[in-house]
């Protein structure tokens, strides 16, 4: 299975202050890697991480390790991408978290790592809904 991951559990690996840092460490663990992302998910990760005074060093290292690696070319997808943020411009979607719905539609084995409940909405090639990774309610 290949999995994706979103901002808040990337962020939740590394920031050990955050309140899903145990959950996501735990479940990453049990997980083959590298889980796949894109690189507007890494820029949200970044910015978060600096708003709360730490830096991208960790980020780079996921990257290092294996752990992580950009699974998208926004040239190649932005068509899909645009569409995607259209559909659900109600949400609204973020480039980011279509980015990952799209990744999800090139992966049918897989599940995406989150903590954004507006996965629960998104749909995969239109009507499919995405297999989901998070914590329980």
């Amino acid at each position: 299975m290949t999995v994706i991951a979103d901002t808040g559990v990337l962020v939740a690996l590394i920031d050990p202050d955050t309140r899903e840092h145990a959950w996501a460490c735990n479940v990453a663990r049990r997980l083959s890697k590298p889980f796949l992302t894109s690189e507007p998910v890494l820029t949200e990760v970044a910015f978060l991480l600096a708003r709360d005074g730490l830096d991208a060093d960790e980020l780079f290292a996921l990257a290092d390790s294996g752990a992580i690696s950009v699974g998208l070319d926004f040239n190649r997808a932005r068509g899909h991408l645009r569409a995607l943020m259209k559909r659900y411009r109600n949400v609204p979607m973020s480039l980011a978290d279509a980015t990952l719905v799209r990744l999800s539609e090139l992966h049918d084995e897989c599940a995406v790592f989150t903590l954004d409940s507006d996965f629960y909405i998104y749909r995969r090639h239109g009507k499919r809904a995405i297999p989901l990774l998070m914590p329980e309610a």
